[in-house]
């Protein structure tokens, strides 16, 4: 056992030696590679002061006084616009492109027809129901399309009505294009 120690100390102590001449080199060699000359921080503009003059005027955080509401309503009293206080129905939230017409119901003189959005869900509307993302108000079904009128958003603060159709899509041809 002593011989192996001893083995073992002098195999140790011949790993330490005084030959660092690689380090050396090393340290020569990044010395030689760094610049000595660090450019200097670029020089900060000089603050322009801007003075706000828009304090007189209202706070956009302020309610408009109620004259010029009331003239913005004149402005618009003759024309087309969807009601604020409708309750919003589930197929408003779809694209009238992300909507399929998959079929019809009928009961009693009432034809429903079944609607397909794009989350995979299948909706009954009857005439007078809303779809879409503009106010589309169903004003016709049959078994082949579901007729849509909506309201588009003119640009100037009214509205005008678009008529649009919401097509019967055959599963069986849908299945073959896929």
């Amino acid at each position: 056992m002593k011989k192996l120690a001893s083995i073992f100390m002098i195999l140790s102590l011949s790993g330490c030696f005084d030959d660092t001449a690689d380090i050396k080199a090393h340290i020569a060699k990044v010395q030689a590679d760094t610049p000595r000359h660090i450019e200097p921080i670029p020089s900060i503009p000089e603050f322009n002061h801007f003075d706000y003059s828009a304090g007189s005027l209202r706070s956009p955080f302020d309610a408009p006084r109620p004259e010029a509401i009331q003239e913005k309503v004149q402005q618009m009293s003759g024309c087309l616009s969807p009601d604020p206080r409708r309750r919003k129905q589930p197929l408003e939230k779809f694209s009238l492109s992300d909507l399929v017409m998959r079929g019809t119901l009928g009961e009693l003189g009432i034809t429903w027809a079944l609607v397909e959005a794009s989350d995979a869900t299948l909706h009954r509307v009857a005439v007078g129901n809303y779809l879409g993302l503009y106010n589309g108000r169903i004003t016709e079904v049959n078994q082949n399309n579901v007729k849509v009128i909506e309201l588009i958003p003119d640009g100037a603060g009214c509205w005008v009505e678009r008529e649009t159709v919401v097509a019967m899509v055959d599963s069986n041809a849908e299945g073959q294009r896929k």
